[in-house]
């Protein structure tokens, strides 16, 4: 299994602190039956400045510490970039990473809100040759208020990643529920344990899959986690053609 979006880097944003926290997380991503996990720490957003220069030094620091602790572990060098208007420029500037030097680059959008420059930046990037995929978009608020708002995204050509958490009810039912909605609307396709400890936020990857399984078949687990194979590959994700959200119920949630 890969995943595509964690914070196992040492000392560089709100996930692990230090060495030992990253070799914590490196063997509880073994027991998920992890081989492969992308670094991605935050750039852009608030105090955290992670360049691709340092990124590539850290991931390159971190295998080997992995390597002589014999954990069979294989970090990837990624990015988890903040939306902003100069986002496409700093790429072109060596200053932001794609995922393992591939065309694909992650767009983190505010908590809060969706910029107004969004679907521009979105096309303007895949104009320029990139494929971007937004991360988290159940945790984004107005999404979350209405989930429909991430189809014309999807639609446009853009992917999308739920967090492995949100899938199995780790972050409330709210997420939960707007998790499950892109997910049979086909706007999402990829699932990551955006992880950042092995306390409070834990990979639950394994969990996510079942859960995945048991609703939708296993085919659907599959089609999530040969995505996640073909990202770090470079080759185009499997994608179903995007749908509007349906408005129901979801544990007597609307």
């Amino acid at each position: 299994m890969i995943d595509i979006h964690s914070h196992i880097l040492p000392g560089v944003d709100d996930g692990a602190q230090s060495i030992d926290d990253s070799i914590e997380m490196a063997r509880a991503a073994v027991q998920e039956g992890i081989h492969a996990i992308v670094a991605t720490p935050h750039h852009m957003n608030g105090s955290y400045i992670n360049t691709k220069r340092e990124i590539l030094q850290r991931v390159d620091q971190l295998n080997n510490e992995l390597q002589n602790r014999d954990i069979g572990l294989e970090v990837l060098p990624g990015q988890e970039t903040r939306i902003n208007g100069d986002m496409l420029e700093a790429i072109k500037m060596d200053d932001v990473l794609t995922i393992n030097d591939t065309s694909y680059v992650f767009v983190e959008l505010p908590f809060e809100s969706i910029p107004r420059y969004t679907s521009q930046l979105l096309f303007d990037l895949q104009v320029a040759g990139y494929r971007p995929i937004i991360v988290h978009p159940e945790r984004n608020q107005p999404i979350m208020d209405n989930p429909d708002l991430l189809y014309p995204f999807i639609k446009q050509g853009s992917y999308a990643q739920v967090t492995a958490a949100s899938v199995a009810g780790k972050f409330g039912k709210k997420s939960e529920k707007v998790a499950h909605q892109l997910i049979e609307a086909n706007l999402v396709h990829l699932i990551a344990s955006d992880a950042h400890n092995v306390t409070s936020r834990k990979f639950h990857m394994s969990q996510a899959y079942q859960t995945i399984s048991k609703k939708y078949g296993r085919s659907m687990s599959f089609f999530f986690k040969e995505n996640a194979e073909y990202l770090v590959e470079d080759q185009v994700l499997a994608a179903e053609p995007p749908e509007h959200v349906k408005k129901k119920k979801f544990m007597g949630l609307f």
